[in-house]
Parts: structure tokens; sequence; C-alpha cells
């Protein structure tokens, strides 16, 4: 797995092979970033349960100023330290989502969720982001996820691709 575009461009990213992890294929994460190229430059991001890092590590390699990366598994987190040196304005936080998303005072641009499918945990992160205003206006929410998303109103749909079984869902704040 690499970067596919950008400053990083080529960059190896290990991690993808490490049993419960399951890392955003190549090809959907150029469709994906191809759909937030716009809103990347200059974003601060969060890259919540980051795995390998590589959909922070694109937007970093894009023009993202900062992102911040959450993992709490030990062994995908020492990976994902690996994975982040030599990148600027990485920010390697190693908690649960939750903690992790109670701890943040400020808001963000960009948000990556792609939790572990089978925990259903889409609906209640986006619902918490919402009722505690965690993105920046006209920010964006960027969802993989298989099964289905009922969303809080505060978030408008506005683009979906479907990979096989996967979904990709980008919500921006209205």
């Amino acid at each position: 797995m690499r970067v596919i575009s950008g400053k990083y461009k080529g960059k190896n990213i290990d991690g993808f092979d490490i049993l419960g992890t399951r890392p955003t294929m190549d090809r959907v994460k150029e469709s994906m970033f191809g759909m937030i190229q716009g809103r990347i430059k200059n974003s601060v991001c969060l890259d919540l349960f980051a795995g390998s890092g590589s959909l922070g590590i694109e937007a970093l390699s894009n023009g993202a100023c900062k992102c911040y990366f959450v993992e709490k598994n030990n062994e995908i987190f020492n990976i994902l330290k690996g994975n982040l040196s030599g990148i600027e304005n990485s920010i390697l936080l190693k908690m649960d989502y939750m903690d992790a998303l109670k701890s943040f005072d400020f808001k963000f641009d960009l948000i990556f969720l792609d939790p572990p499918y089978k925990l259903n945990l889409i609906n209640d992160i986006l619902s918490f982001i919402c009722d505690n205003d965690l993105l920046s206006d006209n920010g964006y929410v960027v969802c993989e996820f298989e099964g289905e998303i009922v969303c809080c109103s505060r978030l408008n749909l506005i683009k979906n691709r479907k990979y096989g079984t996967k979904n990709v869902y980008i919500y921006e704040k209205i």
C-alpha cells in the first residue's frame, strides 16, 4: 500500500496485512480523495480509527495543515507510528475513539470515519460529532462502511459511492 498523490506520493504504508485491519483499497481511496480534493488544502483533519493511517497521510500529502490520528490497538498503533515517521504535522493519539472525541475542544474541517464494520458505530459517532459541534462550518465527514446510515439532520449527504459491499458517504455540515 502506498500514498497515491501529493507530497508523499509513493511512500510505502505498512499494516495492510495485520489481523483486524481493513485498509481502504487504492481505487476507493483515489475516488474518495477525488471527491474531496477542493476541501483538503489547509484543513485540520481527524483520522478516527486510523489503522495504518492511510487516509490521514493522504490528506497531509495533499495539503492538509494538520491531522490527528486516533488508534487504540497496540500492535496497529506501533505500525501507525512507523508510517508517520517523516510525515509533518501529524498528531498521534493512542486512545479509544470516544475518549478522543470527548477530548477535542476545537473543530475539524475534515473527519475520516472508517470504524470496524461489525460494530455499527457510524450513526452514534455522527450524532456525537453534531451534538458536540466538532465539525467546522462547511466541514466534511467522509464515512466508509457496510450497511446503512441514519444521519443526523445537521449533516447533508453530498456524495456517495458504492464499491462492492463498501459504501463511501460524504457529509457536509449545514
